[in-house]
């Protein structure tokens, strides 16, 4: 494997994604202190990558890397990396402001890996105007970024294309691979990946927490295979030990999780064939489980005076029945719901149970009932 860093490192991440927050005080008010003894844990075993962004926390998690690393410990001791937000077109002088916002917050002079943050199919049309490849690599060309790259959500044809076009001047990418999607998603891209000799870091290895997280009957074929490991560490090896793997990212929220994550990075190897039949007998037993029969139709959603986005909110009320993952379900819900760009919030408390999307739903969900369901849980 190539060396991007200056010297190998530890293949275990540290998003700064989910960083522990004050009680009651919402999802940009990070407990730094905390935040400060999990970053030191993580150093403390040899660990050194950190991975965030513009828009995490409320633009606060790039301050949480200068307050846990950059004001407190030695630059050459970890590596960060940092994406430019690229939700709505912007000029060379807005992207350049994006980018020295980002060294103001963390408080750093380059960046050892700079991303373009959720590359995909609709994006691409819109960064070719904006030129926004020539921009990344004058970063790398003036040493603000040591590496470049982007961190990509969509389809494998399209993915393929891009490195296709751009491979040459790119380091690493970013892709989101756990083997509940493996077959699906992650086995084509992190092909295209190697084919195109990029390096590769792992985006939700554990798939937002959902792979840690299952109800008791699938949770209990892991633990009856083996009791000492936890469930999300089956997950963590598949993806560690992954051709071509530079980093797997983990955002860890307390002490607890660091502690676990290092010490299954640190100890434990690939997942053997008995293992992975342990992984498929699993997923076997998470089929069995009834969930709403919802096929995104959006006839509800076309016909819903309160516009509720119920195909959305019926695929997070599954999601928590399969995997119990309560905090990132609960995080989506309110990404779903809210006001965006100045549009209405339609949360699902807001149903009037006027009935217009059962009577046009064609497989007869009950979804007054969900939405009451998904208001309890979520709001």
């Amino acid at each position: 494997m190539k060396n991007y860093f200056g010297a190998p490192i530890k293949k275990l991440g540290f998003g700064f994604m989910r960083l522990p927050t004050i009680a009651g005080k919402g999802n940009a008010d990070i407990d730094y202190e905390l935040t400060n003894k999990m970053a030191d844990k993580f150093l403390e075993r040899g660990f050194t990558y950190f991975d965030t962004a513009f828009m995490y926390h409320g633009g606060n998690s790039e301050i949480a890397i200068r307050k846990a690393l950059t004001e407190r410990h030695d630059r050459d001791k970890f590596q960060v990396t940092t994406k430019l937000p690229l939700w709505q077109e912007m000029t060379l002088d807005e992207m350049r402001e994006k980018t020295q916002t980002q060294f103001d917050r963390t408080g750093l002079d380059h960046f050892d890996l700079y991303f373009l943050h959720g590359i995909g199919p609709d994006k691409i049309e819109m960064m070719n105007k904006m030129k926004v490849w020539d921009y990344l690599r004058s970063l790398k060309e003036s040493g603000k970024a040591k590496n470049i790259g982007f961190s990509y959500h969509g389809d494998t044809d399209t993915l393929n294309r891009v490195l296709g076009e751009h491979s040459e001047h790119l380091d690493i990418i970013q892709l989101p691979i756990n083997y509940l999607d493996w077959e699906a998603l992650g086995k084509g891209q992190h092909a295209a990946a190697l084919a195109h000799d990029v390096g590769i870091i792992v985006m939700t290895p554990i798939k937002g927490g959902a792979l840690a997280n299952f109800t008791p009957e699938v949770a209990g074929v892991f633990k009856q295979a083996n009791s000492s490991a936890s469930v999300a560490s089956w997950a963590l090896r598949f993806a560690l030990h992954l051709e071509g793997v530079v980093s797997v990212l983990s955002g860890m929220s307390d002490l607890d999780q660091v502690e676990d994550n290092i010490n299954i990075a640190d100890t434990t190897g690939p997942l053997s064939d008995d293992e992975m039949a342990v992984i498929s007998k699993a997923m076997a037993e998470k089929e069995k489980i009834p969930t709403i029969p919802c096929t995104k139709c959006k006839y509800c959603l076309d016909c819903c005076p309160q516009n509720i986005n119920t195909p959305a909110i019926i695929g997070l009320v599954n999601e928590y029945t399969l995997y119990r993952s309560f905090p990132s379900t609960k995080r989506s819900y309110e990404m779903v719901t809210e006001a965006l760009f100045g549009g209405i919030p339609a949360k699902s408390s807001q149903c009037t149970e006027c009935g217009e999307c059962e009577r046009h739903c064609p497989h007869g969900i009950e979804i007054i009932k969900a939405h009451k369901e998904a208001a309890e849980l979520f709001e």
